[in-house]
């Protein structure tokens, strides 16, 4: 979770990191008492996210630096608008700049791609043989674990503001079962349906137990052992039909493997509750934002 404990965790340790001893640029070259103003400014249209982080860093670098944002998480922005106004000593403002940007723009890449693919996802109800989810009354797009290290609750939170969803934060939150899991179990003897079995005897019973298949000849004994949820692994459209009709409901379906924006809308059309996109957060381009000097 984004909190503010986390928050000023990873700004202080990033303030830090550029100017362990001080910036040399500023002192060497900005008077001590000079005061300024700049705005944050859009270059490119996009989804907001990282306000609070982008004036966590001004503040932390000098709490008597004023930031007033004229922007909240989630709202969409065109190229010019003016995101945010930052007061304060001007020695500070440079010094914290790059540090407030990068967070921000980044976060604001990750929400404004996942509001690409919600739309693209959303596109599907125009194509011939939609079929409606049977869990939700749209086809999710959620995150993976294909996080920056130490900035994953940044970059999930971002996610939200793009209007997707999250998939498990991290191993600790569900289980699931992948390929190498299975493969290991079977050198035990152990097949798909007796393991997701065994793992419900050890687990609690608000523990959700995902099984990843990449064939549709697995899914009958991933509905046999009592799996949740059932991940299709690149399957082809034609296979995800058939997968979806052979789950009928009786666990949710979702589909991963290379989702591209061009791909989602078929994908999203063939029934599936939820497609995962690790691209989300690890191919983001970060959203051109711009600080502009006023005084």
């Amino acid at each position: 979770m984004l909190t503010r404990q986390v928050i000023r965790k990873a700004v202080e340790a990033a303030l830090e990191e550029d100017a362990p001893n001080g910036d040399i640029t500023c002192a060497t070259t900005i008077p001590l008492q000079a005061w300024g103003e700049v705005r944050l400014v859009a270059r490119e249209r996009g989804v907001m996210s990282g306000i609070d982080v982008f004036a966590a860093a001004f503040k932390m670098q000098n709490p008597e630096i004023v930031v007033t944002p004229a922007i909240a998480d989630g709202e969409r922005f065109e190229p010019g608008r003016m995101l945010a106004t930052v007061s304060g000593p001007v020695r500070d403002l440079l010094t914290a700049e790059r540090v407030a940007l990068n967070f921000t723009q980044r976060m604001c890449g990750i929400a404004t791609m996942t509001d690409t693919f919600v739309a693209a996802a959303d596109q599907a109800r125009t194509l011939p043989g939609y079929r409606v989810p049977r869990t939700y009354a749209a086809t999710r797009i959620v995150d993976t674990r294909k996080t920056t290290p130490g900035l994953r609750p940044f970059e999930k939170y971002a996610v939200v503001c793009g209007d997707g969803h999250n998939h498990r934060y991290g191993l600790s939150d569900a289980v699931m079962v992948k390929d190498n899991h299975l493969a290991a179990l079977a050198e035990q003897g152990i097949d798909m349906a007796g393991a997701i079995r065994h793992i419900r005897e050890q687990v609690g019973h608000t523990t959700h137990i995902e099984v990843e298949v990449d064939r549709l000849e697995q899914i009958p004994a991933a509905l046999d052992g009592g799996a949740d949820t059932i991940m299709l692994d690149n399957f082809t459209l034609e296979d995800t039909r058939a997968g979806v009709d052979m789950i009928d409901g009786r666990a949710i379906v979702e589909a991963s493997g290379t989702m591209t924006v061009e791909r989602v809308p078929e994908v999203a059309s063939t029934g599936v509750d939820v497609i995962s996109v690790g691209a989300l957060t690890h191919s983001v381009r970060s959203i051109d934002l711009g600080l502009d000097w006023v005084r």
